[in-house]
């Protein structure tokens, strides 16, 4: 079994920063890749970025690109979401999630697996 437990939510103004962090447990070694979403109240799940834990893979949402950072930390297992020049629209709850197929359709909830609790994140103006 894969768990997984984030953390780094919280309150921050505009313009801010936050540094989320997902560490993954249990049967790590068949994950190919994690995800970061975010949920809105009322919206759609959203894809944030992603990142694949042996070839350095990564891919951004346009409205997030420049801005968030995703790395890990392979030895603790760890992915983290560096969030820059945060915006109101930036609220949400946020999830990470693992992935353990190379899918094409990277950017659809339904090509992951393992889904974390997720934690709030709002950006006040």
């Amino acid at each position: 079994q894969v768990q997984l437990a984030e953390s780094g939510g919280g309150l921050v103004q505009a313009g801010g920063s936050l540094r989320l962090s997902c560490a993954v447990s249990g049967r790590t070694f068949s994950t190919y890749a994690m995800g970061w979403f975010r949920q809105a109240p009322g919206k759609e799940r959203e894809f944030v970025a992603r990142i694949n834990w042996s070839g350095g893979t990564i891919d951004y949402a346009d409205s997030v690109k420049g801005r968030f950072t995703i790395s890990r930390d392979n030895a603790e297992n760890t992915v983290y979401l560096e969030m820059d020049s945060l915006k109101p629209d930036d609220t949400a709850v946020y999830y990470c999630a693992t992935s353990k197929i190379d899918s094409y359709f990277y950017r659809r909830p339904g090509s992951y697996n393992y889904w974390g609790q997720g934690t709030q994140v709002t950006v006040s103006s």
